[in-house]
């Protein structure tokens, strides 16, 4: 295997590094060479950006496609677990309710006994 250098920016320990890098920062800043984007000029950049990316339509077609996927497995995970996708809510509540006419509801003999109670009035 062959032996790296040990000169140059690279093999330099990191510190070193950010302290010369920070020097040359504020170097070019002082000189009045260094760039900083207005929101305008970073605006106009992302557009131009997008709109040579949006040229290769084979890479804009897989974009979407993963997309689709990933929504598609997200969507049938919620699925699974018994979410109502349009609410995020549970379709199904832990125990349902029981409906009183039922033979077999589960209201207790207690609450039997005042319906009626009621009823009778």
């Amino acid at each position: 295997m062959a032996q790296t250098s040990s000169r140059g920016f690279a093999s330099m320990n990191p510190d070193k590094q950010k302290e010369i890098a920070r020097k040359g920062g504020r170097a070019a800043h002082a000189k009045g060479t260094a760039h900083e984007f207005t929101p305008d000029e970073a605006r106009a950049a992302g557009r131009k950006g997008g709109e040579a990316v949006s040229q290769n339509r084979a890479h804009m077609a897989e974009i979407g496609r993963r997309g689709g996927e990933r929504r598609g497995a997200k969507r049938a995970a919620l699925r699974s677990q018994g979410v109502d996708l349009q609410t995020d809510q549970p379709l199904f509540s832990e125990r349902p309710r029981p409906i009183a006419s039922h033979p077999f509801s589960e209201r207790s003999d207690r609450e039997l006994e005042l319906g009626r109670n009621r009823e009778q009035r």
